[in-house]
């Protein structure tokens, strides 16, 4: 009898077991595009791979993913990335009652899909950003510092100094885990030198191609030529005045 009583517990036991990572395994939406090399927690990510909820998604350091949840929304990985899909709950076929993402490092891109704006909601090392019909760049970096560039909507960034309010397109704000939010600026292209890194913000550069769909929300809010140098340009042998105006200083830190 003890022999049986203890199979049974033994045979549940691996039942339940067996069931944990089934029940995390639900579908939230599916990759589109993939160049070089993105992973999930199942391996390799291709076209049309499923992604679910909890899953972490990596990129290498050229690595590029485009994502489609089932609402519509829209979310590209740059290179050297890593984001967590949080939380994902259905309220109906077609919308989310809430969708969170973790970005842990990288490049992003966020166009919101046809949920209510209350139901989005990404978490970086700096803070907690809050998004409303919108779409946006974001940038997590060494030490956790974060940069968010409204490319349409609006949004609101909530750092350990309070929140500030991103709604004119093409204005980024900055953040730190320790010194909190800027206030929102006008992006422009000392960004790179406060971020530490001309690879930062790489789809509004132009290092980074998406696909037309991922595109379209906004051109390069003037950082298409930010990492090029004159020579790559071919004008190194141009007279200065050739060149347009530098754009007006902006100051980020804090």
């Amino acid at each position: 009898m003890q022999s049986l009583l203890g199979l049974a517990v033994a045979t549940t036991g691996i039942m339940l077991a067996g069931a944990a990572p089934a029940m995390s395994q639900e579908r939230v939406g599916e990759a589109v595009l993939v160049k070089t090399s993105v992973t999930g927690d199942s391996g390799p990510v291709a076209a049309r791979s499923p992604v679910h909820r909890d899953e972490r998604i990596r990129t290498s350091a050229t690595g590029l993913g485009e994502f489609l949840f089932r609402d519509g929304t829209k979310f590209a990985v740059g290179w050297n990335s890593s984001v967590v899909i949080d939380e994902f709950v259905f309220k109906d076929s077609n919308t989310v009652q809430k969708l969170s993402l973790n970005a842990a490092r990288g490049t992003f891109r966020w166009i919101s899909g046809k949920s209510k704006s209350s139901a989005y909601e990404i978490t970086t090392p700096a803070g907690t950003l809050g998004i409303r019909g919108t779409g946006l760049d974001i940038y997590v970096g060494s030490g956790g510092i974060t940069a968010i560039v409204l490319l349409s909507g609006a949004a609101t960034f909530c750092g350990s100094n309070g929140c500030q309010d991103l709604t004119r397109r093409c204005d980024v704000v900055v953040a730190t885990p320790s010194g909190g939010v800027a206030p929102a600026d006008r992006v422009n292209r000392d960004i790179f030198d406060v971020l530490g890194t001309p690879r930062a913000l790489p789809f509004l550069s132009g290092s980074q191609r998406l696909s037309r769909s991922f595109r379209q929300v906004a051109s390069g809010c003037g950082l298409s030529a930010a990492n090029v140098t004159p020579r790559e340009r071919g004008d190194a042998a141009r007279p200065e005045r050739s060149r347009p105006d530098p754009e007006p200083q902006s100051e980020y830190s804090h």
